[in-house]
């Protein structure tokens, strides 16, 4: 019987490869450096080839071979993980681990929110969460480094598959002592004339407040870009300019002493769309359904 690799023997190799350090990595596997370098050893044994080039104290060098090795170990990690979870799925829908993505502009308003209901229906969940800009969340999802997300649509989100959450609707944050700041509702037009603070690219609430004045000409402010949306109305209430802040931050950061006021536009008032996404592939698409049937029941809440 051909001899073949070990997952152990492989997870060490992609650590070593993530980490490029035999220290670091053997600390990731919670094993001693000794027993990793021993492990790869083997792996090195058992394929019959040279994944690893020795004699560089500076810095671990895979091979060609080996990074191509590396790419192969990655999918089978990932093939047995997702085994393991359809069998804990199969026994307890949505207990153990799930890796959920946010992005900035929903995770401190939203989750607060919702997390102590998911964990009231689901006691025995582990959630882990990792905050990060939509891009990179998605690659983190095609990557297997976490399992699903939640996002702002519209957005070309490719292969993954989603499931609609609901809807967020856009205000106009303006200054307390500005004139908009007594108006019941604004008329898009209105902006063409004022400073309009966005945040920095690759935040999608950038898109979608340019989105919701389409055919409004907006005065935006380059040179003043902020990258948290906190950051953003800190300056709004500094009479900086005025933005546009989803209605689920506003009892955050436009809250009555925070020298910001928020107005609805007038009719037809613009939103963003709330999804979970996830990997089409993904054996645990039915607990993902679950998590977003309560993430949908408290998003309006």
């Amino acid at each position: 019987m051909k001899l073949i690799p070990t997952l152990r023997q492989l997870q060490y190799l992609v650590a070593v490869a993530d980490l490029r350090h035999f220290g670091q990595a053997a600390e990731s596997c919670f094993v001693t450096q000794s027993t990793l370098s021993s492990g790869i050893q083997d792996l090195e044994t058992v394929l019959d080839c040279r994944l690893i080039e020795r004699g560089t104290r500076r810095r671990v060098m895979l091979t060609p071979l080996g990074e191509e090795i590396v790419e192969r170990a990655r999918n089978l990690l990932r093939d047995a993980e997702a085994l393991a979870e359809v069998a804990e799925s199969g026994r307890r829908p949505l207990a153990g681990r799930l890796r959920l993505g946010v992005i900035p502009t929903i995770g401190p308003y939203f989750l607060p929110r919702v997390l102590p209901r998911v964990r009231e229906r689901y006691p025995e969940l582990k959630l882990y969460l990792r905050e990060d800009q939509t891009a990179r969340l998605i690659d983190g999802l095609r990557g297997g480094r976490i399992d699903c997300a939640v996002l702002a649509t519209p957005y070309d989100l490719g292969d993954l598959s989603t499931m609609d959450l609901g809807l967020d609707e856009l205000l106009v944050a303006v200054p307390a002592g500005h004139p908009f700041a007594a108006a019941k509702e604004i008329d898009p037009a209105r902006l063409e004339t004022e400073e309009i603070l966005m945040l920095e690219d690759g935040h999608c609430l950038r898109d979608h407040a340019l989105g919701a004045c389409t055919g409004h000409p907006l005065r935006t402010n380059e040179a003043v870009q902020a990258t948290s949306l906190g950051t953003l109305i800190q300056m709004v209430a500094n009479g900086l300019g005025l933005t546009l802040i989803p209605a689920m931050a506003v009892p955050t950061e436009a809250h009555d002493n925070s020298g910001v006021i928020a107005r609805h536009f007038a009719a037809p008032r613009p939103s963003r769309g709330i999804a979970l996404a996830w990997r089409a592939s993904s054996p645990r698409k039915e607990e993902f359904r679950l998590l977003g049937e309560t993430l949908r029941t408290h998003l309006g809440n």
